[in-house]
């Protein structure tokens, strides 16, 4: 069997040692983590992995059976091509707020998609107060044109009332 790799997926209640008891199984079993992506989100802890070695899907469910049924966690794994070392970086940055409404999020991202924007992390929240709630987003991504173009295909959604800033960012490397 020749090494693959392998996105793991698992959601549970946040507590302490989730992560150590994740990876301390893979460890142990000789798989080798790649890109990883762990946050709490509203009390659940998020973990994706990518996980490579000499094993199957079959196993690797097998290996973290005994950390999922201890911790409470749902678990999901992909067979996956790996793109290592292909760590994009990204030019723009957008944040929206405004009075806490459904659909905001697709509004926006329609809206950057219609560009051809490509969205590399997206966060959201709700601040404000439970009678007033503010929804706040923040997305890095790649445009493909410039910020004013960007600004005007987000008009529509800052004539609501929501507010919209875009600005380039600058990395520097080195």
């Amino acid at each position: 069997m020749s090494d693959k790799w392998w996105m793991l997926t698992l959601i549970g209640r946040d507590s302490p040692g989730i992560v150590a008891a994740v990876t301390r199984a893979l460890a142990k079993a000789g798989i080798t983590l790649g890109e990883t992506s762990m946050l709490r989100l509203g009390g659940n802890f998020t973990v994706m992995m990518m996980v490579s070695g000499d094993t199957d899907e079959e196993r690797l469910g097998s290996l973290l059976a005994p950390v999922v049924e201890q911790r409470g966690l749902r678990l999901h794994i992909d067979p996956i091509e790996a793109e290592l070392h292909q760590h994009l970086v990204p030019n723009v940055q957008v944040t929206v707020s405004g009075p806490d409404r459904t659909g905001m999020v697709a509004q926006v991202t329609s809206a950057l998609a219609e560009g051809g924007f490509n969205i590399l992390d997206l966060e959201s929240d709700v601040a404000g107060t439970p009678r007033e709630p503010l929804y706040i987003i923040q997305i890095s991504g790649i445009a493909v044109e410039p910020v004013e173009r960007i600004e005007e295909r987000l008009a529509a959604i800052r004539d609501t009332g929501i507010s919209v800033n875009v600005v380039p960012v600058d990395t520097y490397i080195g």
